[in-house]
């Protein structure tokens, strides 16, 4: 089990915004709901596309910048056609003010909605 990550200090992202990292090979996405921190894969799963160059949407959906397809940003599940699969979660570790990703956990939304 590795530890986990530190990605940036919360002030580095503003609430409603997103933000790609290259972290430990993977791609993540980082997003801040009204002080609420979550981490995902970048990579759609259903074209080729960051997902970190989409608009948030709905208050906690990410849309696909490509095709328009949703995830719900919490769980990683897929909200809209033609999204199908899954976005992989992370679960974010809150430490003061650092933000920090374990690569090894899911979000505990994404583990409850299974």
């Amino acid at each position: 089990m590795s530890e986990p990550v530190f990605v940036m200090k919360k002030n580095e992202l503003e609430a409603g915004k997103v933000r790609k990292f290259d972290l430990c090979g993977n791609a993540i996405a980082v997003y801040n709901l009204n002080g609420t921190f979550y981490a995902t894969q970048d990579n759609c799963t259903h074209a080729t596309a960051s997902l970190s160059e989409g608009d948030i949407v709905d208050d906690e959906c990410i849309a696909c910048p490509v095709h328009d397809g949703t995830f719900h940003i919490p769980t990683g599940q897929p909200m809209s056609f033609p999204c199908e699969h899954a976005i992989r979660t992370y679960k974010v570790i809150d430490q003061g003010d650092a933000v920090m990703v374990d690569f090894d956990q899911e979000a505990d939304e994404a583990a409850d909605a299974i």
